[in-house]
């Protein structure tokens, strides 16, 4: 059960960075005055994204191996 949690999370993980990748990628192609504005709100929402990620999978490693230890005690 703990490794279908896992595999969850990481296909969220994953889709958490792509959904950041395409705000950026909107605010790349606009042809908006404020171009500037949005990307840089893109590549924040990017890079955030991307940390949100890493952070959202190292937790469910912690959850698993606390999981998986206590399992076997």
């Amino acid at each position: 059960m703990v490794g279908q949690i896992q595999i969850l999370a990481y296909m969220l993980a994953v889709y958490l960075v792509y959904k950041g990748y395409e705000i950026f990628h909107i605010a790349l192609v606009s042809t908006s005055d404020k171009k500037k504005i949005g990307m840089i709100i893109g590549a924040l929402a990017f890079v955030g994204s991307i940390g949100f990620a890493a952070f959202f999978v190292w937790l469910m490693e912690e959850q698993a191996s606390k999981v998986g230890s206590n399992y076997f005690k």
